[in-house]
């Protein structure tokens, strides 16, 4: 089996640092999936006007207006085959941004065949489809940087609308601990989201950790 990572990468794949090729290699073969728990430094949000933005994330789990600094973080991914049968990953993020109140982040990428790149579709209900464009860089991380995206039904979404992500993940040999870093923009207002913080993982067998149901999107989106 080939994850849906290995598929968007190819040759590169072979470049990211061997940590990172296990994390991101996982397809439902050897391991189902690896579970990370860490802090992130700082999650940060940008000018005032975003809040309402974000406030409305919260709805279908994708971003949220809280801020802080060390804050405890959970992410849950699980490869598995979605319903319309194209290989999917879960990426469920947990932060706990007080004492009594969590957020969720939830994304499933998808391999999409038809455009022959990875697929972010976000939230519980998978109203935005993204597509990601990946690279490595020179030190073996991994890179993203968020391209076209539409809404259910394949409608292109307004550039004023769009949030521009930028993702890079790495291995701190040193620390044996991964670190990522993201941040989130828009064409009119700039700054709108981001985190950045350092995790460890654990991975998890096929014989002995189903995917779980909670970290499944309530509706699949049948477009690629």
């Amino acid at each position: 089996m080939t994850s849906v990572f290995q598929r968007a990468l190819g040759a590169d794949f072979d470049r990211l640092h061997p940590q990172l090729q296990r994390r991101f290699g996982v397809d439902g073969g050897a391991d189902v999936g690896c579970v990370g728990h860490g802090v992130m430094e700082r999650v940060w949000r940008g000018c005032a006007v975003t809040a309402p933005m974000l406030r409305l994330g919260t709805l279908r789990h994708v971003l949220f207006p809280e801020t802080g600094v060390d804050v405890p973080f959970t992410i849950e991914n699980y490869a598995y085959t979605d319903s319309y049968r194209r290989p999917t990953l879960t990426f469920v993020r947990t932060f706990q941004v007080t004492t009594h109140r969590r957020r969720r982040f939830d994304a499933t990428m998808v391999w999409s065949e038809r455009r022959g790149t990875l697929v972010d579709y976000l939230g519980t209900h998978q109203h935005l489809a993204v597509d990601l464009h990946l690279g490595v860089d020179r030190t073996g991380a991994l890179t993203i940087r968020s391209g076209g995206q539409r809404f259910r039904g394949g409608v292109p979404c307004p550039a004023a609308l769009t949030g521009h992500a930028r993702l890079r993940e790495w291995y701190d040999d040193r620390r044996d601990r991964f670190g990522i870093e993201v941040e989130v923009s828009n064409p009119l207002v700039g700054p709108v989201f981001g985190y950045t913080g350092s995790f460890t993982v654990s991975y998890l067998r096929p014989d002995r950790a189903p995917v779980p149901a909670a970290v499944r999107p309530l509706r699949e989106n049948p477009r690629d």
